[in-house]
């Protein structure tokens, strides 16, 4: 009785540490959603993040728990998952996000995650317990989801550009004011959607590895999918603003009308990314869609050094995060 109850305990204090990766996970991300909308004056910082916050969490109605699954049961073999591993890889990732958000650097809390996962199985077991199939779809789209968005923004830009290529720009600015809280909230949507089912993922496999739920069931308890939702959406409230400067001035300067492109790019890229239950980057998609609305106004309109930075905090994310988790794994051991 007494290792059920201590087991219970151990549960519960990696659910709440779950919680908190997933309420970073808003706070660090709250740029991605709310960066250019802020930029271009549409909304005040304090608005935006409210508006931000509503749409992350009604994302619970909205989409199926694709993501879930594949972090729950398509990174990693169940059996292999302990308690251990399971705070490895939210310390890892727990790290890593303290350590860009505090340099200001748009990484990715996702892959952070995945990298934290990878680093403590490998830590305990080597690389035979991952699924390869999980792992290199995830990997592909560190890739192709800022190229997907790149590609989105930009044809979003030339097609507003043709539609409205008579308009008066005060008249343009005037009503693309107005679209872009359609686009910011499709976004804010896409972000919800995707992000909080990652931590969601983490806690139904912990729950399956301790035998708190079956690896059988078609979805995880109720109380994980409210929680997650609402830590999220809570963290964007709170906002991550050295970041928002990052990803709102510093790589290009946006007008309603490319913050409309970048945020639609963005959120078509999110949308087609959760239906196909594929983990990805908000940062790294909204990145490219930003850039790739300044390359359509012209290329010198993108700070290509600061993007240049960004880019290697994607490629360092997986590594770092699971570097770190490893040691985190060693160190829980030695705990209990």
């Amino acid at each position: 009785m007494q290792t059920v109850q201590t087991a219970l305990w151990v549960v519960a204090l990696l659910v709440a540490l779950a919680i908190v990766f997933d309420f970073m996970n808003g706070f660090h991300d709250a740029a991605n959603s709310i960066a250019t909308v802020v930029s271009t004056g549409v909304l005040k910082p304090g608005q935006a993040v409210v508006f931000a916050a509503f749409f992350n969490f009604i994302a619970i109605f909205v989409f199926h728990l694709s993501v879930a699954a594949t972090i729950g049961k398509g990174i990693v073999q169940p059996g292999v998952v302990d308690t251990h591993v399971v705070f490895g890889a939210l310390t890892g990732a727990i790290v890593w996000n303290l350590i860009t958000w505090y340099y200001g650097i748009p990484s990715s809390s996702s892959h952070a995650l995945i990298g934290g996962i990878v680093g403590a199985v490998m830590a305990k077991t080597g690389a035979g317990a991952l699924i390869a199939s999980g792992i290199l779809k995830t990997v592909a789209f560190i890739f192709l989801s800022p190229l997907l968005g790149f590609l989105f923004g930009s044809l979003m830009m030339v097609v507003v550009a043709w539609a409205f290529r008579r308009a008066r720009p005060s008249r343009i600015d005037k009503w693309f004011r107005r679209l872009q809280l359609v686009s910011a909230g499709a976004y804010s949507l896409g972000h919800g959607g995707n992000d909080a089912q990652k931590t969601i993922g983490i806690i139904w496999l912990l729950l399956i590895a301790t035998g708190y739920t079956s690896a059988s069931d078609a979805s995880p308890p109720m109380w994980t999918i409210i929680s997650c939702y609402s830590a999220i959406a809570l963290g964007t409230m709170f906002g991550g603003w050295r970041i928002v400067k990052t990803m709102g001035q510093k790589i290009t300067k946006l007008k309603p009308v490319g913050g409309f492109c970048a945020e639609t790019g963005g959120a078509m890229t999110l949308f087609l990314a959760t239906l196909l239950g594929i983990p990805v980057s908000t940062t790294h998609t909204i990145t490219g869609a930003i850039v790739g609305v300044g390359s359509v106004q012209r290329a010198s309109a993108v700070r290509w050094g600061v993007a240049g930075n960004i880019v290697w905090a994607w490629i360092l994310t997986i590594p770092a995060s699971a570097f770190v988790a490893a040691i985190a794994y060693w160190f829980s051991l030695q705990l209990y």
